[in-house]
């Protein structure tokens, strides 16, 4: 999946060049796909700016998606408010909206579910997809997604997912001019290589020579 980034044109006003009803399932898809693709948490009035909506109708589309995915909405099509919405079980992930916005999130009652899937032995081992954002993020800590995301060339929120699950990065502050997630290397990832502390790190290009060039374009502290 290639990446998407909200980026703000300056002018304040709309940035799309697109009806968001040409598309199949309108514009709760429309947000939907711009959701799976962001890389921090966004306020409404990003994605209405992006999608070239009203503010007050991205609110209520955002809040019926939550609702569906709580099982309490009255489907993709309908409102959260229809008197006949019938309630379903909820999905195994939810839209968390916090004072930095909206973003889809794994919901915590499936934390165990999620980490018995990363540590299951069939998949215990780093793809090469983690071992280079795992390089990245150890080389340029504090790092935000969209940074990994930009060395990489790929959206790499699925894989930074799995290196959070595992314990071998963690979210630590919050960059000044964003606001997104720093991401930091862990205690584990130390352990796990035998360091004291970050300054002993090797240069890890020997040991990941498909990812040479990736890591060498990482500064070094």
């Amino acid at each position: 999946m290639v990446g998407t980034a909200i980026v703000n044109d300056g002018s304040g006003g709309s940035m799309a060049d697109f009806d968001v009803d040409e598309f199949p399932g309108g514009l709760k898809a429309c947000l939907e796909a711009v959701l799976m693709a962001a890389d921090r948490p966004y306020a409404a009035a990003d994605f209405a700016r992006v999608l070239g909506v009203d503010d007050a109708a991205v609110e209520r589309a955002l809040e019926d998606l939550r609702a569906d995915y709580d099982g309490v909405g009255g489907g993709f099509g309908g409102d959260a408010g229809d008197g006949g919405a019938t309630a379903v079980a909820p999905r195994g992930f939810e839209l968390r909206h916090t004072v930095r916005g909206w973003r889809l999130a794994t919901r915590a009652a499936f934390e165990p579910v999620v980490a018995a899937f990363v540590s299951d032995g069939k998949v215990s081992r780093l793809s090469q997809a983690a071992l280079e954002t795992l390089a990245i993020i150890a080389y340029q800590q504090p790092v935000t997604r969209g940074r990994v995301a930009a060395i990489r060339g790929v959206n790499s929120d699925g894989v930074i997912r799995s290196l959070l699950v595992r314990g071998l990065v963690a979210e630590r502050g919050a960059d000044e001019e964003t606001g997104a997630a720093l991401l930091v290397t862990s205690d584990l990832f130390l352990e796990h290589l035998g360091l004291d502390d970050l300054g002993q790190l090797p240069a890890l290009t020997p040991f990941l020579p498909e990812s040479a060039q990736v890591v060498q374009s990482v500064d070094t502290p």
